[in-house]
């Protein structure tokens, strides 16, 4: 079951790495007690040996010092290994989830991809922070206990004068990091800023070219560029005032722990190496109190982004995943809402609105359920099986749906298209590998964006009608050919998925001349079908096509 709330993803996110959470707990508040016992036993060292000029209790407790610094240090190491393993683990496994959710076959992932790339990058990460939350909770609290402890037991007054002046310590720094704050946000945002302009002008750098904006473009960026290092001087200058106000206060507490401390030492209430032990422990327990406020933010930071994850894998699928099995080789006989389309028939379809296309191509690619109207919105069948109740895979094996944005992927080009000769030279795509240095192994970019897009169309088509699926749907498949070439890939069509069903989404005159029948669709319904040549008396058609 999916998490339904942004606890349930945290929760689960270190349920996972229990076992390295509790190690690292155990590990890194071991690290913290060893930093804590090193005034300590520096105190007992002045105590028993250096005041005493017992040269063998100063090589027994010098030692005792040094086995405390390797505790220290492999507690740290280990500890905080595990702690940092467990984070991007936990970050892994939230990665993995909202992966899995946004490719499942039955879609409905909500949000732009843009979005989901955000989810399954950034928030993956700050959601993996909960293990670090944890691990520092815990060893903060186990410091400050066993601070509280030593410096309680060697004297009450100073105890309580340590214990109350660390948090005030603390909520100064807090109170003088309020302009911190708001300086880092400001720089972040000019920082977004230059980023997206540069982004932008990558992109678009095409066009900026085609129209001699060079110059406009990089003055704009440097506008941005320069607003952001305004905005990070000015953060610098903060910061470097902040340190600075933070020491001072810092001292001052250590001050009065020191003369507090040396009183009780003249009178005899604590030795001098109790005062160096107190001191010590003072000055480090701003550290371990300042981690666990810390906590709170950072669990907050987790728990924002937790969110956005649940909300992800919690929303219900686009449509209904059925378990029916088709035909092994299907006939190709489609139903579409009340029409049908015979097996191995090639059919034109021009709608009036973009919104209908769209609506029929989700249907037949069953990215959605079929709104149940009597048009082209209605029950899909392949060969008297009602694909909604087919398993998706399979169902879209069988109907393949080549939407006209289709992108190519980073590879060779025979990868994305097969070696077909026959269903390149179909597609036009011949053309295209005469041109691509290496043919069918030239190197695609991603997206293919090196490639024109008339190259781009050609290959795409190529790599669909490579699958010779029983029912193909292509969506607009010429509109960035030329007329030459759009008249040689319908007459390549026409014989290659001869026998095969295939539907033409499309405007061009030039596919739906060779089809069979053509359907003109308005408002999800079929208002008038026949022959391209027929259709062109029907206004409304000739508007569609011939305008």
């Amino acid at each position: 079951m999916p998490p339904s709330s942004a606890g349930s993803v945290l929760r689960g996110a270190a349920r996972g790495q229990r076992r390295d959470l509790v190690a690292a707990s155990v590990l890194v508040a071991g690290h913290q007690l060893s930093e804590a016992a090193v005034p300590v036993v520096v105190g007992i060292v002045i105590d028993l040996a250096v005041s005493t000029g017992d040269v063998s209790a100063l090589l027994r407790w010098s030692t005792a010092v040094v086995g405390v610094f390797l505790v220290l240090a492999t507690s740290a190491y280990g500890g905080y290994w595990l702690t940092v393993r467990a984070e991007k683990q936990g970050a892994h496994e939230i990665r993995l989830d909202v992966t899995r959710r946004v490719l499942d076959p039955a879609g409905g992932a909500p949000g732009r991809s843009g979005e989901q790339v955000s989810l399954a990058g950034s928030d993956a990460d700050r959601a993996g922070l909960v293990s670090a939350a944890v691990v520092t909770a815990v060893a903060a609290l186990a410091a400050l206990v066993g601070g509280a402890v030593v410096l309680v037991s060697a004297s009450l007054l100073l105890g309580l004068v340590v214990l109350a002046g660390v948090p005030l310590v603390l909520v100064a720094s807090r109170l003088l990091a309020g302009p911190l704050v708001g300086r880092a946000e400001a720089e972040q945002e000019t920082l977004a800023t230059a980023t997206g302009v540069a982004t932008d002008l990558v992109t678009g750098l095409r066009v900026i070219k085609g129209i001699g904006a060079e110059e406009a473009a990089g003055e704009t960026y440097r506008r941005a560029s320069r607003t952001a290092l305004g905005a990070r001087l000015a953060a610098v200058r903060f910061e470097g005032g902040y340190t600075a106000a933070t020491g001072v206060i810092t001292g001052l507490f250590l001050v009065v722990v020191a003369w507090l401390g040396g009183r009780l030492a003249l009178d005899g209430t604590i030795s001098v190496g109790e005062l160096v032990a107190a001191v010590g422990l003072a000055q480090f327990l701003i550290g371990p109190l300042e981690r666990l406020t810390e906590v709170g933010p950072l669990l907050a930071g987790a728990r924002g982004s937790a969110h956005r994850v649940a909300a992800l894998l919690g929303s219900p699928p686009a449509v209904r995943a059925g378990t029916a099995v088709l035909p092994a080789d299907p006939a190709g006989a489609l139903r579409v809402g009340g029409v049908d389309v015979a097996a191995g028939e090639h059919v034109g379809v021009v709608t009036l609105s973009a919104a209908d296309a769209a609506a029929l191509l989700d249907v037949l690619a069953r990215d959605r359920d079929p709104g149940g109207g009597a048009g082209l919105d209605g029950p899909v069948t392949l060969d008297g099986v009602d694909l909604a109740d087919v398993d998706l895979d399979e169902a879209r094996r069988a109907v393949l749906v080549d939407r006209h944005d289709a992108t190519l992927f980073e590879g060779t080009v025979g990868a994305n298209t097969g070696t077909d000769p026959a269903v390149l030279a179909a597609a036009g795509a011949d053309e295209v590998l005469d041109a691509l240095p290496g043919g069918l192994d030239a190197e695609l970019t991603e997206r293919g964006r090196t490639l024109s897009g008339g190259q781009r169309q050609r290959l795409v088509l190529a790599r669909a009608l490579a699958a010779h699926a029983p029912v193909l749907v292509l969506h607009d498949p010429t509109t960035a050919v030329d007329a030459a070439t759009e008249h040689r890939i319908a007459d390549g069509l026409a014989r290659l998925r001869a026998g095969r069903t295939t539907l033409l989404l499309t405007s061009s005159p030039a596919l739906l001349a060779r089809c069979r029948r053509v359907l003109l669709v308005e408002d999800g319904a079929v208002v008038a079908a026949g022959t391209h040549a027929e259709l062109t008396g029907d206004p409304r058609y000739r508007a569609a096509v011939l305008s």
